[in-house]
């Protein structure tokens, strides 16, 4: 098997025949000698069958976003997956598939990066279009994969670290906050929930006060749609807040006050409100999740219990077999709010005028 080389303008461009069709290709190169060596490996790949080579009509970057976008079910991960496209053709433009090679994403890297954007959101952006093309691959749209050379960035530096809600920063943040965010924050704490789309979306009929549990049916995962327990102050304060509101206000827990039919999409201004009353240093309700799975695995749950009661999923073969019984659950669930009742009664008798 033979091939050739020509020039157009100062590249240097193969010639070589696969399944009795001739084909052509640059070498992206004007040094000769580097283009005969490029000719040689593709000859070397067609004689031992690891050519293949990708069609010739192969699509562009927007219309192949637009196909992929279609394949994904999850409403929220096709919004998700949407923004990261637009960015995506912000930098490449139209270009066809072909024409994203690892040179021209190390420059996305670098132009998104200098624009001040987080090394985990370019992740993000760079995870859909390492997907997109793994797919475009596999379906002989391009030749290869470039992020077969590509490195994901470094985010866990610039990750910002939650903060861990201690005992007496709790007891002062309940004492100052509104009904809403008392309820709201203790549900959180005791049951690590999801504080956008698990708590503010729960439902009154997904909450089993006999039962003394939470049914989430709804989540970020398959995961997440699981059982949870309640503590006697959480269940305690449930009850006080249906009992305030009345039975028949709203099927949400967190009711929209001006439209009860739907339910409180955040507390943006409520909680730093409160946070400046109690006297601590703004941090995300989100935090309150962290803290509950910092606490829980104190009182010597096992991490894979554990990441089961918050909805995590674990890629672990042990979560395929190890399931949390709802005995081992709600005794996690006692012991953890045991052993808040234990240090608040610590700080009371360190401190008797603390604020009960």
């Amino acid at each position: 098997m033979t091939g050739s080389l020509y020039r157009r303008g100062r590249v240097w461009w193969m010639a070589y025949v696969v399944d009795c069709k001739q084909r052509c290709e640059s070498t992206r190169t004007s040094n000769k000698r580097l283009a005969q060596t490029i000719l040689n490996l593709r000859l070397a790949e067609i004689i031992e069958g690891r050519f293949r080579l990708p069609k010739s009509n192969s699509p562009r970057l927007k219309q192949f976003g637009e196909e992929f976008l279609g394949s994904i079910r999850h409403q929220n991960t096709r919004k998700r997956y949407a923004s990261s496209i637009a960015n995506l053709l912000v930098h490449f433009e139209d270009v066809k598939l072909t024409e994203i090679n690892a040179e021209g994403i190390e420059e996305f890297k670098g132009c998104r990066l200098n624009s001040r954007v987080r090394a985990a959101t370019v992740n993000r952006d760079l995870a859909v279009l390492r997907r997109m093309m793994k797919i475009a691959a596999r379906r002989r749209l391009i030749n290869n994969n470039p992020f077969n050379e590509v490195e994901m960035l470094e985010e866990r530096k610039d990750r910002r670290q939650p903060h861990i809600l201690t005992y007496a920063e709790e007891k002062s943040l309940l004492a100052f906050a509104p009904d809403l965010i008392r309820v709201l924050v203790t549900l959180i704490l005791d049951t690590g929930l999801r504080s956008g789309r698990e708590a503010l979306a729960l439902k009154w009929e997904d909450i089993d006060f006999d039962d003394s549990s939470i049914r989430i049916r709804q989540s970020k995962t398959p995961a997440g749609k699981r059982s949870v327990s309640m503590t006697p102050r959480c269940k305690k304060e449930l009850l006080k807040w249906r009992d305030l509101l009345g039975p028949e206000y709203s099927e949400f827990v967190f009711a929209n006050p001006r439209r009860p039919q739907t339910h409180l999409e955040n507390v943006r201004k409520a909680w730093p409100k409160t946070l400046n009353a109690a006297g601590i240093a703004f941090f995300w309700l989100y935090d309150l999740r962290h803290t509950f799975a910092s606490r829980v695995t104190q009182t010597g749950t096992p991490s894979i219990f554990a990441a089961q009661m918050m909805g995590h999923a674990n890629t672990n073969i042990l979560g395929t077999y190890a399931k949390a019984s709802e005995d081992y659950k709600r005794a996690a669930i006692c012991d953890m709010d045991a052993h808040r009742e234990a240090e608040w009664e610590k700080l009371e008798s360190q401190n008797p005028r603390m604020i009960q």
